[in-house]
């Protein structure tokens, strides 16, 4: 058999868990091992979050929500329970911003305006760098690869063909208010990758993908993470490609606070009534 041959067969054979049902129509997967169960989707999610609690990571980030273009390159510290650092640098410019959470509080420089600020670590203030306007323990549980856990109960799991993944769905009394979707790229090894989030309870809802994953602490990361609200196309939000990344590091006293630099106009950011933490 020729090498040419080889190598179409071995595609065929990765692309074998997608099976189109009928002819026309986009294609659609079904499941090709057992269905799981909440406790076993649960599992998947406590297991990352046990060995992922902390990241120390350079990334490149894009955004374009609210019509707003920036992009560059941020340093970011990473805390489970919802302490972030992260410094924007810009090319020829240097560090432009800095931004920390810690304990419910949020202090910011703004190096070029000469500004530091300080206020509620609320989602518009957390919102300032790279966009995500969500709690601080969201953001840290979306850049680590996961999901925030609810207060509500895993009710179900359902089968998305369309995306060839399983969703382990947590309702509320009024309905589902959190989506998460899990992959199992081998169906013959019983792991399992982190592949979206969807918040469905609020107007304002929101939504991740995760992308191009790599093993790390016997879990998969994702090299890429992608934000949006509800409703809009990802190319409409926030884009993060991590280049460099650190696990559980050690963080140094003090790496979670910021003092006004000497000179510095001080500000109190308040925050705005239409961004409710989520």
């Amino acid at each position: 058999m020729s090498k040419s041959r080889n190598r179409a067969l071995s595609l065929l054979l990765s692309l074998s868990w997608l099976l189109p049902l009928g002819c026309a129509g986009p294609l659609r997967a079904v499941r090709s091992y057992p269905a799981p169960d909440r406790a076993e989707l649960l599992a998947v999610l406590a297991a990352h979050q046990a060995r992922i609690h902390g990241m120390n990571a350079e990334a490149r980030v894009k955004s374009r929500l609210g019509g707003q273009r920036a992009r560059g390159t941020v340093q970011m510290l990473v805390g489970r329970a919802g302490a972030l650092r992260f410094e924007a640098e810009v090319t020829l410019r240097g560090t432009v911003a800095a931004l920390t959470t810690s304990a419910g509080r949020l202090t910011f420089i703004d190096y070029e305006g000469r500004v530091f600020r300080e206020g509620p670590a609320c989602p518009a203030n957390v919102a300032t760098l790279i966009g995500i306007p969500l709690a601080p323990a969201t953001v840290a549980a979306i850049l680590l690869g996961d999901a925030p856990l609810p207060a509500a109960q895993a009710s179900a799991v359902e089968w998305d063909a369309a995306r060839g993944a399983d969703v382990l769905v947590f309702a509320g009394s009024s309905g589902p208010i959190l989506r998460l979707g899990l992959r199992r790229p081998n169906p013959a090894i019983a792991a399992w990758d982190i592949v979206f989030l969807e918040e469905t309870s609020s107007p304002r809802g929101w939504r991740v993908a995760y992308d191009d994953f790599e093993g790390a602490d016997g879990v998969a990361l994702p090299r890429r993470i992608r934000f949006s609200e509800a409703g809009r196309d990802f190319d409409d939000g926030v884009d993060i490609t991590i280049k460099e990344r650190t696990l559980n590091p050690t963080f140094p006293d003090g790496a979670f606070l910021l003092s006004p630099p000497p000179g510095y106009a001080v500000e109190v950011s308040s925050c705005r009534e239409d961004l409710p933490a989520r």
